[in-house]
């Protein structure tokens, strides 16, 4: 690695003024930035300083600490593991006369990178520096993409102060280390799959892999085969045997999505997976054993699907185990200026945009609409008002017509009640089943064309997953012109 000394930052601590300035004039000599301390007390609060931003610069912390001390001394031992404790991406470098081989060692165990003794060789100092500035940048690497993997899939990305939030966040950290099933409940969009990321990446597997998939999404004839994998010739087109996302998720944790959607045989095979870890790929006798941690969710409340047998009673009570309960946005209003923020900062990142923020009457927008699509309609949003905003704030003129009451949605409910108004839901001698039906159906139609025959952004206005949209339309024979 090839490090530029005039970026490296090192702090020298020893109480020898003269010593002190005599180093600090080497390092400085080659090019490396240099601040002195002389007792281990003005060291921490040069660190601690170094750490922290102001409104006039960022955060320079320092990467080396090269300090002239005794193993022999209390004072100096605790300098060196408060050093090592509280500021773990520096890196430290000992100067001391007593080098002994005692000495050499204690300071190794408490974690100093290298050992230098008096009289101290310029070029020995400059490479020991060297190879600890190296060290240091690393390590600030590694923090740097620590913290960047923990927003992407930790708890960052899934923000809320309402209550329920809270309690989501604390069964996140409960149930994370465990190998407990999870069984995520909410509507589309409210942050499942955020969810059991940060349950990935908090669990004892973390280093596995995550393979998340939507049962709703993928076609009943080919779920069995994607999730257990297949053998060559098990069907037409089966040109290969294929492993499955089980053997994919092998070591780590599986996210089964839309659960709800799977169909009563493929409840069987789950059922048997989730008590043995074991299944056997389509068209083979071969029986595969995983270990793999399993995290579930359903936009509908499996409960009732039990209660009308669309759902196996003995699976349901297999997978909740642990329940994680996502409120739907609507209910969380107060939660809607902390993610708009934050979607907005993301936003202003990505696209290079300096939006300022929001004006009062978008803002109010936001928070009136009932965002039937959850936090990801949000975020639909708030990216749709970044590109469009021209004023240095977002307004309502920036906002999707629908979030201000001006669009298809409120279109579409005006419409219903025009039908309402005109007699049309129900008759005498009409049943009320026969009312409904025609009721959902022309809702259902209603929003499919207010929404340009579109079936996500459909069925997140109507609050329901595609897998579900698909069968009522094929139930009430919806197809567009």
């Amino acid at each position: 690695m090839n490090v530029t000394t005039d970026t490296i930052r090192v702090l020298v601590v020893d109480d020898d003024s003269l010593v002190a300035q005599s180093l600090e004039t080497t390092l400085s000599g080659h090019g490396y930035q240099t601040a002195v301390a002389s007792t281990p007390e003005a060291a921490f609060d040069e660190l601690r300083a170094a750490e922290r931003a102001s409104a006039d610069s960022p955060p320079r912390p320092f990467h080396v600490v090269l300090a002239d001390v005794s193993m022999t001394s209390e004072g100096d031992v605790q300098l060196l593991s408060k050093v090592r404790a509280d500021f773990p991406d520096v890196v430290v470098v000992i100067l001391t006369a007593y080098g002994t081989v005692e000495s050499a060692v204690k300071a190794m165990k408490l974690g100093a990178f290298d050992y230098l003794t008096h009289p101290i060789i310029e070029d020995e100092l400059i490479r020991v520096v060297g190879k600890a500035a190296e060290r240091g940048i690393l390590l600030a690497q590694n923090h740097q993409l620590r913290d960047q993997l923990d927003a992407q899939h930790g708890l960052e990305n899934i923000l809320g102060r309402d209550r329920r939030m809270v309690q989501v966040f604390d069964l996140i950290e409960a149930v994370a280390p465990t190998n407990t099933t999870v069984l995520m409940m909410g509507e589309s969009g409210t942050g499942k799959s955020l969810v059991a990321r940060a349950i990935h990446q908090r669990s004892e597997v973390r280093d596995g892999p995550f393979v998340e998939i939507s049962c709703g999404s993928i076609p009943e004839t080919l779920l069995e085969s994607e999730l257990f994998g297949h053998v060559k010739g098990a069907f037409t087109g089966a040109h290969a045997d294929k492993p499955g996302r089980f053997v994919a998720a092998d070591g780590g944790t599986i996210f089964l999505d839309e659960i709800n959607s799977a169909s009563a045989g493929m409840q069987l095979k789950l059922l048997r997976v989730l008590q043995e870890r074991k299944f056997e790929p389509v068209g083979s006798s071969r029986t595969v054993e995983v270990n793999v941690r399993v995290v579930l969710a359903s936009n509908q409340p499996l409960e009732q699907l039990v209660g009308e047998g669309q759902f196996r009673q003995d699976l349901f009570y297999r997978i909740d185990v642990v329940r994680i309960e996502l409120p739907p946005l609507r209910e969380r209003v107060l939660d809607i200026p902390l993610l708009a923020e934050h979607f907005l900062a993301k936003y202003n990142r990505e696209l290079k945009r300096h939006i300022a923020g929001f004006s009062e009457e978008a803002m109010s927008a936001l928070q009136q609409y009932a965002f039937p699509g959850n936090v990801r309609e949000l975020e639909n949003a708030v990216q749709r008002a970044v590109v469009l905003c021209r004023q240095g704030v977002i307004d309502t003129a920036d906002l999707p017509p629908n979030v201000t009451n001006e669009g298809p949605d409120q279109g579409m409910m005006n419409q219903i009640d025009g039908h309402a108004a005109a007699g049309t839901v129900w008759h005498p001698g009409r049943s009320l089943q026969d009312t409904m039906s025609s009721l959902e159906s022309d809702i259902i139609l209603l929003a499919l064309e207010e929404h340009e025959w579109n079936r996500q952004r459909t069925a997140a206005a109507l609050g329901i997953d595609r897998t579900t949209l698909y069968k009522k339309m094929k139930q009430y024979g919806l197809n567009q012109a």
